[in-house]
């Protein structure tokens, strides 16, 4: 046999014992109860395997990986999601997102749901103001909820929450505090309005083995400014989205790939003193913004998607964890 030969006879050798080992992976999901369990574990185990074929990885750097995510997890609380930012980073929370979005229509696009969403944020009136002591550029923003035929929906709920003018998050701050943040309810006319911040650029927590990826990528952290909505009402699909501010150079570098051409909007700026249309005339200059939301009707399915982070289960979802 020739050199050629005996080499191409190895290889096969090698990639049919290493198929024969896939295989054998995957079989043995086959007795699963749950069919999808049984499909998602089975697909996870074939390109898993793939991956490693294909990169010829090897155990130094299977055990460098595993000990990438071992920091990941070491540095995870109640407060910081690393394993959110890794998914984010890595665009797989954007294509969930597409991969979940329904046809293309009238609706409000979806983005990621980011890291730093609570629950029982305080509930404020329509008008009210979100910041609870962050500090930033007054930002007035008003719209309205409607379906995809243009009817108004009432008693809509809105979640907002964004960071403060230094790029910080209420729950990255050691007070425990709650800032930056609120729910509303819309009116029987489907609108609602109320005081945030003029969103600003801020970096992800980079300060952990996500952050140290992006360095080693020599990928920037920052995220263009941006103002975060989740949006509820019986018998529609949740929207989970953003308002980005319309003309930030960082549109194009989002470092989760969250940003979507039709959430872009403009943030007008107003000189001190200029009258908000509630009257109130701040002392600085502040911004207004228009965005009118427009959700698909629920079809065939649960009114709230399952949840991409355990923050956003309700006490019944938990339960069923």
């Amino acid at each position: 046999m020739t050199e050629t030969a005996e080499t191409t006879a190895t290889a096969t050798a090698t990639a049919t014992t290493e198929q024969q080992l896939t295989d054998k992976v995957a079989a043995s999901f086959d007795g699963a109860k749950d069919e999808r369990f049984r499909e998602v574990m089975q697909a996870l185990v074939r390109h898993a395997h793939a991956f490693v074929r294909e990169t010829r990885l090897t155990e130094e750097e299977w055990n460098t990986a595993i000990e990438f995510l071992t920091a990941v997890g070491h540095i995870t609380t109640d407060t910081r999601q690393e394993f959110v930012l890794l998914s984010d980073v890595l665009g797989i929370s954007m294509l969930t997102v597409a991969v979940n979005e329904p046809g293309l229509d009238e609706g409000t696009e979806s983005t990621v749901l980011g890291p730093f969403f609570v629950q029982d944020s305080p509930g404020i009136e329509l008008g009210g103001d979100i910041a609870g002591g962050a500090t930033g550029e007054p930002s007035w923003v008003s719209g309205m909820v409607t379906d995809t035929d243009g009817a108004p929906v009432a008693g809509a709920r809105i979640e907002v929450w964004e960071a403060d003018e230094d790029g910080m998050y209420d729950v990255q701050y050691d007070s425990g505090e709650l800032a930056g943040r609120a729910h509303l309810f819309t009116d029987a006319e489907g609108r609602y309005r109320f005081w945030g911040l003029t969103p600003t650029p801020y970096p992800i927590p980079d300060d952990g083995p996500v952050g140290r990826l992006l360095d080693h990528a020599g990928r920037s952290p920052m995220r263009a400014p941006h103002l975060h909505f989740m949006v509820t009402a019986p018998g529609f699909r949740r929207l989970v989205t953003h308002i980005f501010v319309a003309g930030d150079p960082g549109l194009d570098t989002d470092s989760v790939f969250g940003v979507k051409e039709s959430l872009a909007y403009r943030f007008d700026r107003h000189e001190a003193g200029v009258p908000a249309p509630d009257g109130r005339r701040p002392p600085g200059t502040w911004t207004s913004a228009t965005f009118d939301i427009v959700l698909r009707r629920e079809v065939g399915g649960p009114a709230t998607p399952p949840a991409t982070h355990p923050s956003v289960l309700d006490d019944s979802a938990e339960a069923a964890v």
